[in-house]
């Protein structure tokens, strides 16, 4: 229609003429329409994509930093489970009383009665 009226050619006026006008408008408010919402649409999509990937991305850095923890805290544990064997043996020695004397003379100086007691410096033994 548009064509008609930039030559300059008169139209013809009747219902309908006016009819397929109307119609072709609703058409075109209609592709309006649909254009507007389609851009909604995706407008929204597009946010919810990127909320969506910026939280898996946090997500996996957060999951990343818990498997270094748990490996850190793996290695704790089989360290805390080592000293504890250690002190278990420990405390079965401490049970014995030839072993607690043996501390005795060995870290306390204490004899038995008769007994002397000498002490040798530590390190490298002179071969004169």
């Amino acid at each position: 229609m548009s064509s008609l009226r930039k030559r300059k050619v008169a139209k013809i006026e009747n219902p309908y003429v006016a009819q397929q006008e109307k119609k072709v408008q609703t058409v075109e408010k209609k592709k309006r329409g649909l254009m507007r919402r389609l851009t909604l649409y995706s407008v929204f999509a597009a946010v919810f994509l990127i909320f969506a990937v910026s939280t898996l991305i946090t997500q996996n850095v957060a999951l990343d930093e818990k498997v270094k923890q748990k490996q850190e805290l793996k290695g704790k544990l089989a360290e805390l489970k080592k000293d504890e064997t250690l002190l278990k043996e420990e405390i079965v020695k401490l049970n014995d009383d030839d072993y607690i004397a043996k501390i005795a003379r060995r870290d306390y100086f204490l004899s038995e009665k008769g007994e002397i007691i000498f002490t040798l410096p530590k390190g490298k033994e002179d071969s004169d």
